[in-house]
């Protein structure tokens, strides 16, 4: 099992990590010459990988801007989080009701390190080192139990994170979105996307690339359809499953993904008021 306690606390700056050349991608300054190398060598073969990244930090505030503001959702966990950046999910939601809780949750001791400096003076949010497919220990964990009452609706975010995890009947995407939905009151949210591709060739390198450089810290790249099943029983929130970019944008200039090798593809689904 993936727990706390066994979770590595070392930072190798060696090793490429996911949340790393994420946070270089938004222009971050937490990350490795190993990172950006890698980062070189994906934008080869998917050039769009920045924009796409930018387009995905925006889909997520929107999300939560959203959710906040129409539906009065004043809890948040968020599952592989990443390293702090501008306008982070506590960052947008309190700036509507400062009351939010948000709870974050990353497998990478460089978020933990980070995200706990940062939060320091904040009661109201924290940051969990666990991986995102251990449902029992992030719902039971004290931090989570403090800030987060699942009596009441909430919304549980996997954005763009689902792809780092590969396929399982027990710890795969549909599965770990199953056991989260059945913690969940009625009215929760559940926000999900990750990176998708039509191109078999586009999923296959970049799989293999991000497995081999992150030293197994991957899963792959899917397809449209394998997202659609993570929202089984769920109402869908207009627009329905899209580009992340075209979700809700701003304004009808708002940056859209140009290219389209990969794309982040996902949405917003709602556990049913009356199950």
């Amino acid at each position: 099992m993936h727990s706390e306690k066994q979770l590595s606390t070392e930072i190798n700056a060696n090793v490429p990590t996911a949340a790393r050349m994420y946070d270089h991608y938004l222009g971050g300054k937490d990350n490795y010459a190993a990172d950006r190398a890698a980062c070189e060598e994906l934008d080869k073969v998917v050039p769009s990988t920045r924009h796409l990244a930018l387009n995905n930090r925006r889909f997520l505030q929107r999300v939560v801007r959203t959710l906040s503001e129409e539906y009065g959702i004043r809890q948040y966990l968020d599952h592989g989080s990443g390293l702090p950046t501008q306008d982070n999910v506590h960052q947008v939601a309190q700036r509507i009701d400062p009351t939010t809780h948000v709870v974050y949750v990353d497998n990478d001791p460089m978020v933990l390190v980070h995200g706990r400096a940062l939060l320091e003076q904040d009661e109201r949010t924290t940051v969990i080192h666990a991986d995102m497919r251990e449902t029992d220990l992030i719902f039971d964990h004290p931090d989570t139990k403090r800030l987060i009452d699942f009596s009441q609706p909430v919304c549980v975010l996997f954005n763009s994170v689902f792809h780092c995890i590969p396929d399982s009947d027990t710890d795969g995407p549909l599965a770990v979105a199953r056991r989260v939905r059945e913690r969940l009151a009625p009215g929760s949210f559940l926000v999900m996307c990750q990176l998708v591709s039509e191109d078999a060739e586009v999923r296959d390198f970049v799989t293999n690339f991000m497995d081999q450089a992150t030293q197994g810290h991957w899963g792959r790249v899917r397809e449209p359809k394998d997202v659609e099943a993570y929202f089984e029983n769920l109402e869908i929130l207009e627009p329905g499953l899209v580009e992340v970019s075209t979700w809700r944008p701003d304004t009808e200039v708002a940056p859209r993904q140009l290219t389209h090798e990969w794309i982040e593809f996902g949405g917003v689904g709602r556990i049913p008021l009356e199950k």
